[in-house]
């Protein structure tokens, strides 16, 4: 996906009073106490909120954080360091504020249903263009998804935490996905949107704003029959009739769940080598999808040696 810099995360752990030094390929961090500050991260960076809040909690003082990432991840945080004694307010908004403190104590925590592989079962059923309903979601999560995906036809209905899809015969393009921090579309679910818009009717223009090399999917969509033109962050997705099986590479994470989502309505065989990168983001995605009525064979490759 391109550099992955730290630099926010260093930078604001610093201020905290950390003392950072690289050696020999290292990072040394010490601190004797961390001092609550103010923070201006210069990007709402999820990894960079999330870090600093950790940090802050038994800092000395109080942290503010201005221009926090807003993700639902990070009120889940909030809330959770809460619940263990920690004093966290603004989650959800771009200023948090952090309230040192001396100790926390057990809890137990539920997390926040995964909205991403969510959205990632709710493109398998619009790329087959079959039907699905997903319990246990929080719609609110997905609204920037859902809208898209009214966009291309879908029929989406929703309850508290119940989403139900059906797909329309004909796709139909979305305009303009641009990937944007929450609330806007997120990042992680662009590969698996074109793969749908790669066999919808019409054209549709991907801006990825936040990852500089995101777009390693489209040549093996390519590879598949879809027509894709990438320059830099933007790609062109002219929808084709359908795609056939190829052989093709999963290259990161969700880029290898939308070649999985393609193969699926493709005409023929797929075989999706490196699916390693895959299984880090969705458990079991092969059985689940096979309990929709896909059909998929995992196969382990043994050593050469």
């Amino acid at each position: 996906m391109g550099p992955r810099p730290i630099d926010l995360h260093l930078k604001s752990l610093k201020e905290l009073g950390a003392n950072i030094e690289e050696k020999h390929g290292f990072l040394i961090c010490e601190a004797k106490e961390l001092r609550g500050t103010e923070i201006q991260l210069d990007f709402p960076s999820v990894g960079a909120t999330e870090n600093t809040i950790l940090s802050a909690i038994f800092a000395k003082g109080t942290t503010v954080i201005r221009n926090a990432a807003r993700e639902p991840e990070i009120i889940d945080l909030e809330n959770f360091i809460n619940s263990i004694g920690g004093r966290v307010s603004g989650a959800g908004t771009a200023t948090i504020v952090i309230d040192g403190v001396k100790n926390l104590h057990d809890v137990e925590h539920r997390i926040i249903p995964d909205r991403i592989v969510a959205g990632t079962y709710l493109i398998a059923a619009a790329i087959t263009k079959g039907k699905i309903e997903l319990s246990n979601i929080i719609p609110e999560h997905l609204q920037s998804v859902i809208y898209k995906l009214r966009e291309s036809g879908c029929i989406i209905d929703l309850e508290d935490q119940r989403i139900r899809l059906a797909a329309p015969q004909k796709l139909i393009a979305v305009d303009t996905i641009k990937t944007l921090p929450y609330p806007g579309f997120p990042t992680d679910m662009q590969s698996q949107m074109m793969a749908l818009m790669s066999v919808s009717d019409g054209t549709s223009v991907f801006v990825e704003t936040i990852f500089e090399n995101r777009f390693k999917h489209a040549e093996e969509l390519a590879r598949m029959g879809a027509n894709i033109k990438v320059n830099g962050r933007i790609a062109l997705v002219k929808g084709v009739k359908g795609l056939t099986g190829a052989k093709v590479s999963a290259k990161d994470l969700r880029g290898g769940a939308a070649l999985i989502l393609a193969a699926l309505s493709a005409e023929g065989k797929t075989i999706i080598e490196n699916v390693k990168h895959v299984e880090r983001g969705y458990d079991n995605i092969h059985g689940i999808m096979n309990s929709l009525g896909g059909i998929i064979i995992k196969q382990e490759i043994p050593n050469e040696d």
